[in-house]
């Protein structure tokens, strides 16, 4: 169910969008050191829409996938997220 923002919220708002960055107090944010990254954990509710396609792999990379049991295709979609994301420096 949408809700419209009243008169107030949507001034409110624009007054906001229109400050500098430098002029949001953040005093009450703690920092996000190096810690807090390593312990961050990627939304675990999130699920990308899937898309169906055809590859065509080695016939011994299609064994040994299969040959850890049940979910092969998702085993593929985890490596080559990982791949993925380290190539693209996230981690």
């Amino acid at each position: 169910m949408k809700h419209k923002l009243t008169e107030s919220q949507q001034a409110e708002i624009e007054v906001l969008a229109a400050m500098s960055d430098k002029a949001i107090d953040t005093s009450d944010i703690p920092p996000l050191d190096d810690e807090f990254w390593k312990k961050a954990v990627r939304n675990r509710f999130y699920h990308p829409a899937k898309h169906t396609t055809t590859v065509q792999l080695d016939t011994d990379v299609l064994a040994w996938l299969k040959s850890q049991g049940k979910g092969y295709q998702a085993r593929i979609n985890e490596i080559l997220r990982t791949a993925m994301l380290k190539e693209m420096g996230e981690n």
